[in-house]
């Protein structure tokens, strides 16, 4: 047995037709004529037999034909045609479908759960494969789809946090990852539908979200990650001002510092740089020593 696609081309479907004509008409004609009733239902039984040849094949569709077990080919021109009612036609369509695979739950590599989905665009790119190397390559594609999901999320962490066993953060992470993580997963499903002939025109992730019974844990988690590193940058920039502050007076002898009153200017404008309020300044109307 042929274990590639192979094109058949089959007879118009006019010319089917009028040959089913001259045929069924001939017949009956010739059954009136001689007053014969069984070549009357002869011709209207060859007739009936001939019309299960005629197959119409729209746009981005196909037939895939076989005799008695045997496959003959795949007829992928469309049109009005006419094949040996003897074959088997089996309708496959050759246009992109969209796959919207509901939210499962998952493990990710850090081992929270979460629920993720995507988005699958697809279309049979080998006949042969989708009608005979699986049982059904529309389920094929489902199941192996949420396969395919579920080993990129254990993969991968949901977010950039460290790491509790290794102590590494990880850069690459399913929410942030985007369209590098789009790819892995567009080839993880070219890999596990190649086998029924399945193209994959693209994969996304559509949803992304922490399961429920940790999802406000997680919220806290996040919102408290956004503050320290919003405090860590406030900081920085605190520090740096303190320093070109206490360079711009001693540059430009504004003022003579000793150590003690140096640490105290530094603190003092720290609190303030550093506070998430306005300060209240006070006024020192005495001297520098009171």
């Amino acid at each position: 047995m042929n274990k590639q696609e192979s094109t058949f081309k089959p007879m118009s479907g006019y010319v089917g037709l009028i040959l089913m004509l001259i045929v069924g008409i001939g017949g009956i004609s010739l059954g009136i004529n001689l007053k014969n009733i069984f070549i009357i239902v002869l011709a209207v039984i060859l007739f009936l037999f001939l019309a299960v040849g005629l197959t119409a094949v729209s746009p981005n569709g196909s037939r895939v034909l076989t005799l008695f077990g045997a496959y003959k080919g795949t007829v992928r021109d469309n049109g009005f045609f006419f094949i040996n009612p003897f074959f088997k036609k089996q309708k496959i369509s050759l246009r992109a479908r969209n796959l919207d695979t509901p939210p499962i739950k998952v493990n990710d590599s850090l081992g929270n759960p979460i629920k993720i989905g995507a988005v699958v665009v697809w279309k049979v790119k080998e006949t042969y494969r989708a009608a005979f190397d699986v049982d059904d390559y529309q389920n094929f594609v489902n199941i192996q789809s949420e396969a395919a999901i579920r080993k990129l999320a254990g993969h991968y962490p949901y977010d950039d946090f460290e790491d509790e066993h290794t102590g590494e953060v990880n850069h690459l992470t399913l929410r942030s990852g985007g369209s590098e993580i789009d790819e892995k997963l567009e080839d993880a499903l070219t890999k596990r539908l190649e086998i029924a002939g399945i193209e994959v025109v693209e994969a996304r992730i559509s949803y992304l979200a922490y399961s429920e019974e940790i999802a406000s844990a997680m919220l806290q988690r996040q919102q408290a990650t956004a503050i320290i590193a919003a405090r860590r940058k406030i900081v920085e920039g605190a520090v740096s001002m303190v320093d070109d502050a206490l360079h711009q007076l001693s540059d430009k002898k504004i003022v003579e510092l000793d150590d003690d009153k140096r640490a105290a200017m530094v603190s003092n404008l720290l609190v303030v740089l550093c506070s998430d309020k306005a300060a209240s300044p006070i006024v020192n109307a005495g001297t520098l020593h009171n």
